[in-house]
């Protein structure tokens, strides 16, 4: 009897140690089975997000094109490729003082700068910031501008001395204007459409520099609007102030835009224009740049389909800061969606735009052994707490891909450009002659926004694209360099450069 029980014993032992390792192997593969789901999804975006250099060159040669029939017809492209009459970029030789205003959301600035003569040598500098009162954004024109004109006044009456012109001279100002402007000269143009929480009805269509220049004249004021440009081509103005072989500007920031130096000539939807220097700056508005070869995703779908403009903006919702770390979240959400790897579903992920793109930077850009930065942000932006390591990983490598993406577009962007203007060293594949017998000058890109000044990752990626899509001997021609601040500075140069004590004057037959 006492062996029967013994046996009992230890069958009933065995069975429910079987039990708990089938329970266990069990949870394993769900656990398993979980994880290969959430990886297919990973596998797929990596596949959709996808950018051989053959596909770069593809966009190269699309934007190229595009940009041909933008210069050859108004309404024949998606790039809008509007005419700036800027014709003159300061050259390193401009002298006297020179005023900037830069409106472009809710504050706007003051700035003036004194230019010494010598390239490079912005002797002073002097900047003032101010909020625009709500109300002002809703109001009417006379009220904005009548703000702006006090403003401008009480900043020159604290000048010293020095900065006084002479009598028989008026102060000369660069507007920077960041709203959509149809330019009718390098100093005036028209007001399309009011963005940015501003609606004063009684503007739209009219004049913008008419306006400030009456509110101006109104406070006996004595300042000229020399200038009227957006913050690209105040971007270039300044590039090239300090280098002259710049020949174009790329903002990527929150949002994202170009403009390049055009030959005259090569304008053929404004036939019979003249500059005498044979050249205009062409603000592209790539941000609304479209081609079949752009690798688009489900996520790139869905967030068009969601945002206020609907087939509109087409290349800046998949390269821009405004719309990368919401299309992170919404590779998260899936995986959520597949999965319970995050554990509880958290209503967070279904925010549009809670995680930014400086968060997702962040994330990406963390080093810590422990992905410390990862876990905190999950936590504190998501209210996703508690996740593994292996889950934080593949968290980074979600923001990795989408962010090489972009970087690597931009880079397709920029050459894209090159090409058109015969910068890129394919001149001599039409004429028969192999890329290295090409003698290649030098090609300066002035570069401003917080994307790519201020996330490394994305830096190298644009970089390393550049470099494989124009290949090293052509690539080290090509410079990529930082200005500060464009929309303020630059649009003071453009004020001395289309000074009306220079000569050099756009006009159409």
């Amino acid at each position: 009897m006492g062996r029967g029980v013994v046996v009992g014993v230890a069958v009933g032992v065995a069975v429910a140690a079987c039990v708990v390792a089938g329970v266990v192997v069990g949870k394993r593969v769900k656990s398993r089975r979980k994880w290969k789901r959430v990886m297919g999804v990973l596998r797929e975006l990596e596949e959709g997000c996808e950018t051989t250099v053959g596909r770069l060159r593809q966009v190269v040669d699309a934007m190229a094109v595009e940009m041909h029939a933008g210069l050859a017809s108004e309404g024949g492209s998606k790039l809008k490729m509007l005419l700036t009459f800027v014709d003159n970029l300061p050259t390193g030789n401009e002298k006297g003082t020179y005023y900037a205003l830069d409106l472009g959301g809710t504050n706007f600035r003051v700035l003036r700068v004194q230019l010494g003569g010598q390239r490079s040598s912005i002797e002073a500098q002097d900047v003032e910031r101010q909020p625009i009162p709500l109300q002002l954004m809703t109001s009417t024109s006379e009220d904005l501008f009548d703000f702006i004109a006090s403003s401008l006044q009480q900043f020159v009456e604290k000048e010293g001395n020095g900065s006084e012109p002479s009598p028989v001279r008026r102060r000369e100002l660069g507007f920077t204007f960041s709203f959509p402007v149809k330019q009718t000269s390098a100093s005036s143009g028209i007001l399309i459409k009011w963005t940015k929480g501003f609606a004063i009805e009684d503007m739209v269509g009219k004049e913008v520099t008419e306006n400030l220049q009456r509110a101006l004249d109104k406070r006996s004021l004595n300042m000229r609007v020399a200038a009227l440009v957006n913050d690209t081509v105040g971007t270039l103005a300044l590039g090239h102030y300090h280098d002259e072989d710049t020949v174009a500007a790329v903002i990527i920031g929150t949002g994202t835009n170009a403009c390049y130096l055009e030959r005259t000539d090569a304008i053929i939807k404004c036939q019979g224009l003249l500059t005498t220097s044979g050249g205009m700056v062409v603000n592209m508005e790539w941000g609304n740049f479209w081609s079949s070869h752009l690798p688009r995703t489900s996520y790139d779908i869905d967030l068009d389909a969601e945002s206020p403009n609907p087939n509109d903006q087409g290349f800046e919702k998949m390269i821009s800061g405004m719309y990368l770390g919401d299309i992170v979240r919404r590779v998260i959400l899936r995986m959520s969606q597949e999965s319970d790897i995050f554990g509880p579903a958290s209503s967070k992920l279904q925010i549009p735009f809670i995680l930014r793109t400086p968060l997702m930077a962040a994330m990406h850009e963390d080093d810590s052994p422990e992905l410390i930065a990862v876990a905190r942000i999950l936590k504190d932006v998501l209210e996703i707490s508690d996740v593994p390591l292996k889950v934080r990983k593949l968290i980074v490598k979600v923001c990795d891909v989408v962010t090489r993406r972009a970087a690597r577009l931009a880079a397709a962007g920029i050459v894209g450009i090159l090409k058109k203007i015969g910068r890129d060293g394919s001149g001599g594949i039409s004429s028969g002659r192999s890329r290295g017998d090409i003698k290649m000058r030098r090609t300066v890109v002035a570069i401003e926004g917080g994307l790519y000044t201020s996330y490394t990752l994305f830096r190298e990626y644009l970089h390393e694209a550049l470099t494989e899509i124009l290949g090293e001997d052509i690539a080290e021609h090509v410079v990529l360099k930082v200005t500060e601040d464009g929309p303020g500075i630059g649009a003071a140069l453009l004020a001395a450069s289309h000074s009306s004590y220079s000569v050099d004057i756009v006009q159409s037959l």
